[in-house]
């Protein structure tokens, strides 16, 4: 099932029921860094205080809202409207299950001359209650791969040491929660499109075949294109008619 809807955020949540969304991967407006076609003079803090409030309420008990966000540097200073995001969250029942960094791996902007580059954004994954689906991505080497470190281990009650029998290490080890995925550059007529290889491998760390996302700031589509691509059913919402179209073509044609 695939539903892509045109229209405001706020509005289209509403719409939607409660507790039946079981995963959300999204990254809305970062302040004003860019215009997206002047959609954003409909976006302030009521407006993301209300959708973050709407988001508790559709998500399932065990669900995660992956939200992917930055901030904007205003006279050498960051505004912080991530962690105002984040512990908004909180205070609307959301868990703050981890604080994720993704690292663009190249680039970068430059927010003052008086401090370093700016090269990643924060992925907060908040949880509705305890997170029901986590699936590790594991591609990570394992240094101690096929080593046996069965040994001596911790005392017994009577004073004598146990030996701990331990299995090998795997090849690969889960990832950590910093994760270096180069920025998608154009190509698809939006300003700021998502790197497929992040939605996808949220999709697959947080949910399962079957389950339902939603992206409420859909953009040019990517997180629908993976969601379809790994057999998830998918709600898109997009206010912008050009990027709705953008998105409605490149999710049809997966």
């Amino acid at each position: 099932m695939i539903e892509l809807i045109n229209d405001n955020a706020e509005i289209a949540l509403c719409k939607i029921p409660e507790n039946s969304i079981d995963l959300t991967v999204t990254s809305p407006p970062y302040d004003n860094l860019r215009t997206y076609n002047g959609n954003n003079d409909f976006w302030s803090e009521s407006v993301w205080k209300s959708i973050i409030e709407e988001l508790y309420q559709v998500t399932k008990p065990g669900g995660v809202v992956v939200w992917v966000v930055g901030d904007a540097t205003i006279k050498g200073s960051e505004t912080g409207t991530s962690f105002k995001q984040a512990l908004w969250a909180k205070e609307c029942g959301f868990n703050l299950h981890d604080t994720m960094i993704w690292t663009k791996d190249g680039g970068g902007a430059v927010g003052s001359n008086k401090a370093y580059t700016q090269n990643f954004e924060y992925m907060f994954v908040l949880s509705k209650r305890r997170v029901k689906t986590f699936v590790p991505i594991k591609d990570k080497e394992n240094k101690s791969y096929g080593i046996d470190k069965s040994g001596i281990g911790r005392r017994k009650a009577d004073g004598s040491l146990k030996r701990e029998t331990r299995k090998p290490s795997e090849f690969f080890s889960k990832r950590n929660n910093y994760w270096y995925v180069p920025p998608k550059k154009g190509g698809c007529g939006h300003p700021a499109p998502f790197p497929e290889a992040l939605a996808r491998d949220h999709i697959i760390s947080w949910s399962n075949e079957g389950d339902t996302v939603l992206d409420p700031f859909m953009g040019s589509g990517t997180t629908g294109k993976m969601a379809k691509q790994l057999n998830r059913n998918f709600i898109g919402i997009e206010l912008d008619s050009q990027y709705f179209e953008i998105a409605k073509k490149r999710i049809g044609e997966n």
